[in-house]
């Protein structure tokens, strides 16, 4: 049954959901990457396609939208209303530590964030640590591996805000080993977490806080969004 965020039929969507933020990247990916994808839902411009992958294996690709509100609404609608058992969102990220480089892979075990977005699960003033589904992350670091590709597993933060008036609040966050920043990975984790689903965040870096003068062009961004799709789906097809 349709939701208030997404007009799809009962069973439209598939288990395993990939989600990219950009509903044009969800559609290129469909358009790309799956065979046989129809469109199932389109509400505020938030396009979901169902198809399958070359194996023949049943998968789904929305986008989420920016930021935790709107993936928090997205991931719980997917889990409690289409049956949804896996979300894999496929992403951007800052770097904050040396050694990680443009177009590296960042598997994010857990997620710190800046946010208050937890509250509402009545913590009494505790911080709940959001963690990724373990068999995922084995599955994406072995096929990165394979791959022969740069992957860094560790921490990463998800913010509240993009444009911060403080040039050096990344800095705090390095210092305890955080490996880099986005902006929606810490609510799919909980959300997962309290819905007992499974979740998993793989991001491709594009910018380097140590060096702001390196940044991934458009074209290049495309690739590396590229081959996080391949792993997402060598992952949905198990």
């Amino acid at each position: 049954m349709p939701t208030p965020h997404i007009n799809a039929e009962d069973g439209a969507f598939a288990k395993t959901v990939l989600m990219p933020g950009d509903p044009k990247r969800a559609k290129w990916i469909a358009e790309n990457f799956l065979v046989d994808a129809k469109l199932v839902t389109d509400v505020r411009g938030i396009l979901g396609y169902t198809g399958y992958t070359k194996s023949g294996k049943r998968v789904s690709v929305m986008a989420s939208g920016m930021g935790l509100p709107s993936i928090g609404i997205y991931s719980y609608e997917l889990f409690t209303h289409y049956g949804v058992e896996s979300i894999i969102r496929i992403g951007t990220c800052g770097a904050y530590q040396p050694g990680i480089n443009l177009f590296d892979v960042i598997i994010g075990q857990a997620a710190s964030t800046d946010s208050d977005w937890a509250q509402q699960f009545n913590l009494r003033g505790g911080t709940f640590s959001a963690v990724a589904d373990f068999d995922m992350i084995l599955a994406a670091y072995s096929a990165i591996v394979r791959r022969g590709l740069e992957v860094h597993v560790g921490n990463i933060l998800s913010s509240d805000i993009f444009y911060d008036f403080d040039p050096d609040f990344w800095k705090s966050w390095a210092k305890l080993g955080i490996l880099g920043v986005e902006m929606e990975s810490y609510a799919l984790y909980t959300m997962a977490a309290r819905l007992k689903k499974r979740a998993l965040c793989i991001l491709t870096v594009t910018d380097l806080f140590l060096d702001s003068s390196r940044k991934a062009t458009p074209e290049e961004r495309e690739t590396g969004v590229a081959t996080m799709v391949d792993i997402a789906l060598e992952i949905a097809d198990k």
